[in-house]
């Protein structure tokens, strides 16, 4: 029967999962790879561990703990690109290590937790979604997008230039600021579909695919959260049907997508480029100038 895997409620919830990761974590990502922060969110989920280890020793929920730890630590992390000029990296590098040795040693402290527990938060583990991980999931989520398309003109002038951005008006720091705390939240939401350290994948290698074909920031926005959506829910049905990790092979798919798009991408390029020579000849031999666009396009026609 196709539609066996909808049976059981654990897949149900999974499925809920998956979706919304899919949907959030390009959603975000394409601001992050705009501002040339692809592995902020492999930072984030190593900060975030601390959390989960902080759930388990209070006997309190692992995944809004590790939202607060994770929001505290992308404002830090922000302080640190503003302040931390010359020893920046260094003490990113000291966060990193710290809230994943602090996650470790904290789960170990607890009389419910264990590794066995960390590995799930760690890798994923889509059949141990509970009806509370649920309502963490769609409320952290709905904030997510709240924020990711009601201020999408803004986040975007802010990742494309901040310069310009500043000379416009626009509140920068604030602005940057949510951006890292939407990525925190994200991390997050996402810990229980691909895992702690698998999450920065989904949030970029999506938005990398949709920009092999797509040549403005509204189309890679829109085509990118379509692959995650679809990654994340083949993984999810495979995972069920083969038996294998759903976070890995969400990843690995998302990463078949980019290959397959990049290939696909390449004679279209070339056959464009034709054109476009074939015209530019064309309009010189009728002595013509090529035409060209009255003024700059809008932010959402703007390449990314």
């Amino acid at each position: 029967m196709m539609t066996e895997f909808l049976q059981p409620p654990f897949m149900q919830r999974a499925l809920l999962a998956a979706v919304l990761v899919g949907v959030i974590a390009p959603a975000v990502g394409i601001y992050l790879v705009q501002r040339r922060q692809a592995l902020m969110g492999d930072g984030i989920g190593h900060i975030a561990m601390t959390g989960v280890g902080l759930g388990f020793l209070l006997s309190t929920s692992p995944v809004w703990m590790a939202t607060a730890v994770a929001v505290v630590g992308s404002v830090v992390m922000e302080l640190v690109r503003w302040y931390g000029r010359t020893r920046g990296d260094i003490a990113l590098a000291m966060l990193f290590y710290g809230g994943m040795a602090g996650g470790v040693l904290l789960i170990n402290l607890s009389d419910t937790g264990s590794n066995a527990n960390l590995t799930s938060y760690l890798f994923g583990s889509l059949s141990t979604v509970s009806s509370e991980d649920i309502t963490a999931i769609c409320l952290l989520a709905a904030f997510v997008l709240l924020v990711t398309l009601g201020l999408r003109r803004q986040l975007f002038a802010v990742s494309q230039d901040e310069e310009f951005a500043r000379v416009t008006g626009l509140p920068v720091r604030a602005l940057n600021l949510l951006i890292a705390v939407t990525a925190a939240v994200t991390v997050t939401v996402a810990m229980r579909v691909v895992g702690l350290l698998l999450v920065s994948a989904l949030m970029v290698v999506p938005v990398a695919a949709a920009q092999q074909i797509s040549k403005s920031f509204k189309v890679t926005f829109v085509l990118s959260v379509v692959i995650g959506t679809a990654v994340t829910l083949a993984g999810t049905v495979t995972s069920y049907y083969q038996d294998v990790p759903p976070g890995a092979t969400i990843v690995l798919l998302a990463i078949g997508v980019f290959v397959a798009l990049t290939l696909l991408a390449a004679p279209l390029a070339a056959r464009r480029a034709r054109r476009s020579e074939t015209a530019k000849a064309q309009c010189t031999l009728e002595g013509k100038a090529p035409d060209v666009p009255a003024s700059r396009p809008a932010s959402d026609d703007v390449r990314v």
